[in-house]
């Protein structure tokens, strides 16, 4: 187990559709402790593999609050089988957009399939912080993040943040390479 770095935008990674895990395996279940403990340590409440650069389609979360006993949850291949016609809208941040918050709206109920740690197959009916979190993290599975659902304005404004500290933290990265990777 192990705390990974979590890479941020304008990290082209983002942009990655990641690949269906084949197999639920020991080096699949490593990869979704080193995610807990990197999401807990960032802290957080979701992670995508993507955000700590690995390709596969695996995330994590845990919505207990603070003070509770911890409710890791396990999604591996998930997919979307049903959602909702009723939209719910929260304020959302990530893990690889620190420090950045914007109201998203989506739809407020899913029925999401996937495979649990163990391989078996699941289903789950999810609604409120859940489903928003299900469909925040399963967006990065398909390289998008939540400012794909913003205003192209505000987006802008974001990336263009990013991209400056980026080049700052990053002088040997040509500046419109990155931002021509985004």
């Amino acid at each position: 187990m192990a705390i990974r770095p979590i890479i941020t935008i304008p990290d082209p990674r983002l942009k990655l559709v990641s690949e269906p895990v084949a197999v639920v395996d020991d080096s699949i279940r490593a990869l979704v402790d080193d995610m807990f403990d990197t999401m807990y340590d960032a802290p957080g409440i979701g992670l995508a593999a993507i955000q700590i650069a690995v390709p596969k389609r695996v995330l994590v979360m845990d919505l207990a609050r603070e003070g509770e006993d911890k409710q890791p949850m396990v999604l591996i291949n998930p997919e979307i089988l049903s959602v909702s016609d009723e939209m719910a809208s929260y304020d959302e941040g990530c893990l690889s957009i620190p420090e950045y918050y914007e109201e998203v709206q989506r739809p407020a109920r899913v029925r999401v399939r996937f495979l649990d740690r163990d391989g078996k197959q699941q289903e789950i009916d999810a609604d409120g912080l859940l489903a928003t979190c299900v469909q925040h993290e399963m967006d990065h599975l398909n390289g998008v993040v939540f400012i794909d659902h913003i205003s192209r304005l505000k987006r802008e404004r974001c990336i263009k943040k990013f991209t400056k500290a980026a080049k700052y933290a990053a002088p040997h990265t040509p500046p419109d390479r990155v931002a021509h990777e985004l």
